[in-house]
């Protein structure tokens, strides 16, 4: 397994720093999922039940429903399709024809989409209505940077999960 390189101060402006971070974070994660064999990537290591893919698969949907849906306020199949019938009350699922290498290119997809965004829009712009949130609820829309700040967590508290999970199932460890 690789062990990625941090990255490293001056990378310019704030937003640089941030696609910086989470293209780190994404790689890392799907690296430490892809170092377990198939047959332990869909097998629960851990007390809550959750498998490895199942983790990187809710990490995907869940940059989608930040960016594409929250952010973007586009329209997308599914929002909550990493949750068993929609309900978000139980465990992450993915369908037994999915593998880590569809996950891993819908995950690129979806960062593909953010680093560009990162790339073209100031961190201070709100996101739009009509996707994750609606005007109706009187809510403040969050920015650009909250949302990043927000992927960063998750990704990073993911990350961490993976690293035992992996460790576990007797895989390398982590950092």
């Amino acid at each position: 397994m690789v062990t990625r390189a941090e990255p490293v101060p001056g990378l310019g402006e704030e937003a640089a720093h941030h696609a910086a971070y989470l293209r780190f974070l994404r790689e890392t994660l799907l690296e430490r999922c892809a170092a377990l064999p198939v047959s332990e990537q869909r097998r629960p290591h851990v007390p809550s039940g959750w498998t490895p893919l199942e983790l990187v698969d809710h990490v995907a949907h869940v940059e989608r429903r930040w960016v594409v849906w929250g952010f973007l306020a586009e329209p997308v199949a599914d929002p909550w399709g990493d949750w068993w019938q929609g309900d978000t009350a139980t465990r992450w699922h993915v369908p037994e024809d999915r593998t880590l290498e569809d996950v891993a290119a819908d995950l690129r997809s979806t960062a593909a989409r953010t680093e560009e965004l990162l790339a073209t829009t100031p961190l201070e712009t709100r996101a739009g209505t009509g996707g994750r949130f609606g005007a109706e609820t009187g809510e403040q829309l969050p920015d650009l940077r909250w949302i990043c700040f927000h992927l960063l967590q998750e990704y990073a508290r993911h990350v961490g999960h993976l690293d035992v999970a992996v460790e576990v199932a007797g895989g390398p460890t982590g950092e």
